[in-house]
């Protein structure tokens, strides 16, 4: 049983991490491919282990094996997004978290094998804790990896890239073993303990999240122009002529062709009803709005009544993938919702 109350959470953490990708980026069996490279991961760390326990001091250890593990689990998320498989945010999360997960279980193995008899209620929460830190040390790596490899991307293209992004990006990637060496390191309460593990690695997260959207945000094309350019170049099948079109280009491999399709559907009823509503704003504003036609009243009401079948096809990880291209200001939604209104009087 203790063997059950160890493993059973790192299951359900990875099950829970899955369930969020409910747009299917990362696939079933990618997933359990990470999960075996964790598990892998975790041999040769457990190895290397065997190796210099002799010789380098407990007192260093206890700051050197952890560095040494997100190494190691570092390699297979390195690989992934080398290649390009991790393009967003959730799924770099999802990747880096099984990767973790696979480490945690064999890591909770070893312990009941080789350590003392654990009572059921110290195993479960054992499982609870390290798997929480591995999976969410891994799942930061793996952004800030994806991170990266948008620079690069960038830097490539002779496009501007900003210190500062060079700088969040190292210091996501140094803050996961900092968290887990403070986690070896400093023991506290247990339930504090957890909450201290789990608040400073859900902030990291959800900080990369919106500093994400917001860096790809500032690259891509604004204003009522460039919208037209970015339009022009969907229609005309030139998509890499924008940085708009460029950045869904460099993601198209993430996603099957169909929801590919999709995705540049969404993406330019999305251009149009933005322009259509901004237009007939700026209409009314300069008192030479007329009343709308009725043929065009019914294809707006049309085209509007498409862009949320597809919003709701693509789910809520999609939407979180292409949040910068498809992004409403306030004033934008106030101006659509204005147009709606009036085409359906």
């Amino acid at each position: 049983m203790s063997f059950a109350a160890a493993l059973f959470p790192v299951v359900v953490y990875i099950a829970l991490v899955y369930v969020l990708d409910n747009f299917a980026l990362v696939s079933v069996k990618r997933l359990l491919a990470l999960v075996l490279c964790g598990m892998v991961s975790a041999l040769i760390s457990f190895g290397l282990f065997q190796l210099t326990g002799k010789v380098v001091p407990e007192r260093v250890s206890v700051f050197l094996d952890p560095l040494v593990e997100e190494l190691v689990k570092a390699v297979p998320l390195v690989y992934l997004a080398s290649r390009k498989k991790v393009a967003f945010f959730i799924d770099s999360v999802i990747c880096g978290a099984a990767v973790g997960g696979g480490f945690s279980i064999l890591e909770n193995v070893f312990y009941l094998v080789m350590g003392e008899p654990l009572s059921m209620g110290t195993a479960l929460f054992r499982g609870l804790e390290v798997a929480l830190i591995h999976m969410g040390c891994s799942a930061v790596v793996a952004a800030a990896l994806m991170l990266a490899v948008r620079l690069i991307e960038r830097g490539r293209s002779h496009l501007a890239v900003k210190t500062r992004d060079i700088v969040v990006a190292a210091f996501l990637l140094a803050s996961a073993p900092v968290v887990h060496v403070f986690h070896n390191s400093f023991h506290f309460p247990p339930l504090i303990q957890y909450a201290v593990v789990f608040g400073a690695l859900a902030a990291l997260l959800l900080w990369t999240y919106h500093y994400d959207s917001g860096m790809i945000h500032r690259w891509l094309d604004k204003g009522i122009d460039k919208q037209i350019a970015l339009l022009t170049s969907i229609r005309e099948g030139n998509l890499e002529h924008t940085r708009t079109g460029a950045f869904l280009l460099s993601v198209r491999d993430a996603f099957p062709p169909e929801v590919f399709f999709d995705i540049i559907c969404f993406v330019q009823l999305h251009m149009e009803l933005t322009l259509a509503a901004r237009s007939r704003f700026m209409l009314h504003e300069a008192g030479l709005a007329f009343p709308l036609e009725p043929e065009r009243a019914q294809e707006l009401l049309s085209q509007y009544s498409e862009y949320v079948t597809l919003e709701k096809r693509l789910g809520r990880t999609a939407r979180m993938a292409v949040a910068p291209v498809v992004k409403f200001y306030p004033s934008d939604r106030k101006a659509l919702d204005d147009l709606l209104s009036e085409c359906k009087r």
